[in-house]
């Protein structure tokens, strides 16, 4: 075969498949899925938590650190007049959290004694009670702090003198990294990047199972890569969609060009595509991928760092998760589109993603060609020797 008919071939493949994708555009639904499942993420964060309060002491600090805690973005109060009439409530879901603050809190906290604020909380909504009781323990030291502050005024300290007393080193945070407005911000693009994954592989198996059953025989090598690259633009397209369309709608913070967008996502396209293949010669059913891909997805998503921090993680677990081409796309996209990471900072996750390309695809061919010889089956079940009579 010639180089021109090479060239031929590979361009009459990508255009037949391009536009059958294009007049059944089924890989929209992608994004209808995508509109409904974010949906979760359009107030950003979570607002106004109802917070059951109790108050037994009735004292001056006792409503300071009330109407401190009312000031909250995260916490709204709701009083309540029983212990037992709010956790009734927090029972029931209409509370997140209860508040109990004690008989003499105030007489206790201004004798040094210790103080105990109860709270009862939702622990099925680790996200929301988390931030319930980050409040919680701010606006009591800053209620503290300024009980402290007036008893060393009334000591004769000046406001200079008090301040340096109590905080003797003035810390500033400067935010390198900012990662938007909220823990939404960084797992949003992981949900983004599995939703990608997950519908170019199904994408992709269908594609090398209809090549692989075309009544010729074996396809041609430029058959095979004009169908696969077909696929590249559509889902190009639909990385600028996911990762800087929506989010705009959105209101995500962003910090990554569309240029950007394209060199991270392109590694990643790549990398998917070699999976898929080594999928398809691992399997060689319809049935059996889809069966496979709606049980891996998930698990994935899971182990990718996104939601579970990766030091956390035994290492045998991250080795599973790192020979998944979106643990680095997520950590390459977000990094860069959301917490502002120069673009130089990424080439390892890219790089691996390439890497990672090269292995599946190599794989891939590899264990076709042991099937198709007949040798892998041989492997598998070998003939058990005759015994004697």
């Amino acid at each position: 075969m010639t180089r021109r008919e090479w060239l031929t071939i590979y361009r009459q493949t990508f255009l037949k498949t391009l536009t059958g994708l294009l007049d059944k555009p089924m890989w929209l639904m992608l994004l209808l899925s995508l509109c409904l499942m974010s949906t979760v993420y359009l107030n950003h964060s979570v607002w106004d938590l109802p917070v059951g309060v109790v108050d037994q002491d009735h004292s001056h600090a006792s409503r300071l650190l009330i109407r401190d805690l009312d000031s909250t973005p995260k916490a709204s109060m709701v009083s309540y007049q029983s212990v037992q009439e709010a956790r009734n409530d927090l029972n029931l879901r209409k509370l997140f959290a209860v508040l109990v603050v004690p008989t003499d809190f105030e007489q206790k906290m201004l004798a040094g004694k210790s103080v105990v604020i109860p709270m009862f909380g939702d622990a099925t909504n680790r996200l929301a009670n988390g931030q319930i009781q980050i409040n919680i323990q701010s606006a009591y030291q800053s209620m503290v702090s300024s009980y402290n502050t007036e008893l060393l005024l009334q000591s004769g300290f000046s406001h200079r003198q008090a301040q340096v007393l109590l905080t003797p080193i003035v810390g500033q945070t400067i935010d390198l990294f900012n990662p938007g407005t909220s823990f939404a911000a960084i797992v949003f693009p992981g949900l983004l990047v599995m939703l990608l994954q997950h519908s170019l592989l199904i994408a992709s198996v269908r594609t090398n199972i209809a090549v692989n059953s075309a009544p010729n025989g074996k396809p041609a090598i430029p058959v095979v890569l004009g169908a696969l690259s077909a696929l590249i633009p559509i889902w190009l397209f639909l990385s600028i969609v996911l990762f800087v369309l929506w989010p705009w709608v959105l209101g995500y913070r962003q910090t990554a060009t569309i240029a950007e967008i394209l060199l991270l996502t392109f590694p990643f396209l790549l990398a998917v595509l070699g999976l898929g293949k080594l999928i398809t010669e691992c399997l060689r059913s319809v049935e059996m991928i889809y069966l496979t891909l709606a049980f891996i997805t998930t698990p994935v998503f899971y182990i990718s760092g996104t939601i579970w921090p990766r030091q956390a993680m035994p290492d045998w677990v991250w080795l599973v998760s790192s020979a998944f081409p979106s643990t680095w796309a997520t950590k390459a996209i977000a990094g860069v589109n959301q917490m502002g990471l120069p673009f130089s900072e990424v080439w390892g996750d890219i790089i691996k993603m390439l890497i990672l390309g090269v292995v599946y695809t190599l794989l891939g061919i590899g264990l076709g060609i042991l099937r198709d010889s007949g040798k892998f089956r041989t492997l598998l079940h070998r003939k058990k020797p005759l015994k004697n009579d």
